[in-house]
């Protein structure tokens, strides 16, 4: 208004501009904050992910492999339905009553969670994994492994394991579909840990370990179970309280930060 007013002398009110500007079809717009990594091969990793899955045959299983955790056993705050005067809270300083830590693998084409609770995060826990997967996938051809960029999921002891697995004729072969560095946001199996924690873990007070292994238990259970009479492949609507569609795309944030 006050540039205009000098420019041309003359007056003019705050309503004309706004109806001058929205002829002109301006409008406000946030702007949006896009996910990025820093992988130069950013493209190249994508693009050979989305081929894999999109030729991927009945045959063949394809894992979004990560971990959940370490979290610590205590009085978890979260959003709930209160009545309007009502206030929860919860103590800043707690005694922890222990903690948990999951590795696990989503099967993208049926849906399926395979996990464990682990007591660190490392190359042995990746190797311990990949067994459970051949034994429980024992019929198939070949298995697909997509994880981050930790340094545990690109060892040279993982990668010689996968050569001795290789080598045998009676197991399933096994192939690495890294992700790129830097894009954990990609990792399909973030989506369905933070479904998890929004129904499971905020909001609780597990009094021990053993109970709150019984609560993630149950939930992988029914949610294993719905995909198994409900057969969707995961990039689709997903099952329950996930927040985002596991889908391999670059504009799609698996990883939520607030459920974590």
């Amino acid at each position: 208004k006050i540039v205009y007013e000098d420019r041309y002398s003359e007056k003019i009110s705050t309503t004309s501009i706004s109806k001058y500007l929205k002829e002109e079809g301006y409008v406000f717009k946030k702007a949006r904050k896009v996910l990025t990594s820093t992988d130069p091969k950013f493209r190249e990793k994508l693009a050979k992910i989305t081929k894999i899955l999109s030729n991927l045959k009945p045959d063949e299983k394809f894992f979004s492999v990560d971990e959940y955790g370490p979290f610590a056993i205590k009085i978890q705050g979260g959003r709930t339905y209160t009545k309007k005067d009502d206030l929860n809270t919860f103590p800043q300083l707690q005694t922890s009553k222990g903690s948990l830590i999951l590795t696990a693998g989503l099967e993208l084409s049926t849906n399926q969670m395979t996990y464990f609770y682990s007591d660190k995060k490392n190359t042995d826990e990746m190797i311990k994994l990949m067994y459970i997967l051949l034994k429980e996938y024992k019929d198939q051809k070949s298995i697909y492994l997509s994880w981050d960029a930790a340094s545990w999921h690109i060892s040279k002891k993982l990668k010689e394991e996968i050569q001795i697995v290789n080598a045998k004729e009676s197991s399933p072969k096994v192939y690495l579909a890294p992700l790129p560095s830097c894009a954990q946001f990609l990792n399909v199996i973030e989506s369905v840990f933070s479904g998890m924690a929004k129904a499971i873990i905020h909001n609780s007070n597990y009094q021990s370990v053993d109970e709150c292994k019984i609560a993630i238990n149950r939930y992988y259970e029914e949610r294993n179970e719905h995909f198994q009479k409900n057969p969707k492949r995961a990039g689709n609507k997903i099952w329950g309280k996930e927040e985002v569609a596991p889908v391999f795309s670059i504009v799609n944030n698996c990883k939520n930060p607030n459920y974590r």
